[in-house]
């Protein structure tokens, strides 16, 4: 199983709620299908897209099973289970093997600075909890998390931890990326968080993005995929052009927020609400949000 390694776009799909601050089942597997009908090859549910840490541990398990449920092997899940201690941590990547996922991210510890060798150690503990063929990526956003993931990080981990597959990096350093790629006799798979570096990792040798911006817009990022993978380079560029424009509307303001009112806008989520106490967007940024996104044709795939 650890060759089911993460590739393309992957989407850090959004946690619906209902009015009452509930997870909405039936929205998160409409936006489950809507997504793998679309041709994503992946989804991270219980990400910094999907508001993770605001949710209980409970809520997460329900968000983790509600998308490898739905999804039945038709696209990977691998579930994010990075959490505020290390026992909700090995507590929910424990849960994630067991419901069936193909893997996990792990997110750095937050809040409280550590050194590289107890983030080492941290991640050390999770590969041994799980499955020793269960995939784990580590996942760095340094700008979130306070604690980062250096190259020294990073490569002790992949020659200590067989399981840890790779790591998806959300700070936009792309030669700590490229460093990155040659970890592990250039098998370590990367992937970039900032998506407007999609193309350029994929022809530096990473392995693909994670993508929020893709759930509104996942037409696009399939169509880069593809391009990359027939060698049209130039067609690819040029997608990820008009898609770097669109994602620049989308993260002008509050990306997550931004998120749900289009899904909502489009049909698939019931309500845009964000977990207490995150607030959304005001209503008339919302209507301007998708006026401009209509203007610019945000379905249509520049070829």
């Amino acid at each position: 199983m650890l060759e089911n390694k993460l590739y393309g776009c992957v989407v850090p799909i959004v946690t619906p709620l209902d009015e009452n601050q509930k997870v909405d089942v039936e929205s998160l597997e409409r936006l489950t299908e809507y997504l793998i009908d679309k041709g994503i090859p992946c989804l991270y549910p219980n990400g910094t897209t999907g508001e993770m840490l605001m949710f209980s541990v409970a809520d997460r398990k329900l968000i983790a099973e509600t998308v490898v449920k739905k999804s039945a092997g038709r696209a990977r899940v691998y579930v994010q289970t990075g959490a505020m201690s290390l026992e909700d941590t090995v507590e929910l990547s424990r849960h994630a093997a067991q419901i069936g996922a193909d893997g996990i991210g792990v997110v750095t510890p937050s809040y409280f600075k550590m050194s590289d060798d107890a983030l080492v150690a941290f991640y050390q503990k999770v590969s041994k909890s799980v499955p020793a063929d269960f995939p784990i990526y580590m996942y760095g956003i340094p700008q979130c998390s306070v604690n980062d993931i250096n190259l020294y990080v990073a490569e002790k981990v992949a020659e200590t931890c067989p399981n840890v597959v790779g790591i998806k990096y959300s700070y936009p350093n792309m030669s700590r990326m490229i460093e990155m790629t040659n970890i592990r006799n250039n098998t370590f798979s990367v992937l970039c968080g900032p998506d407007e570096l999609y193309h350029a990792l994929m022809c530096c040798g990473g392995e693909g993005t994670v993508s929020g911006n893709a759930q509104i817009i996942p037409e696009h990022y399939v169509a880069i995929g593809k391009a990359i993978e027939e060698g049209d380079m130039e067609k690819a560029r040029m997608i990820q052009k008009k898609t770097t424009m669109l994602n620049n509307i989308l993260c002008a303001q509050n990306n997550i927020s931004c998120y749900k009112v289009m899904l909502k806008h489009m049909g698939i989520i019931s309500c845009a609400a964000m977990k207490e106490p995150l607030v959304g967007i005001s209503e008339e940024y919302a209507a301007k949000l998708i006026e401009t996104m209509e203007k610019n044709n945000y379905k249509e795939v520049i070829l």
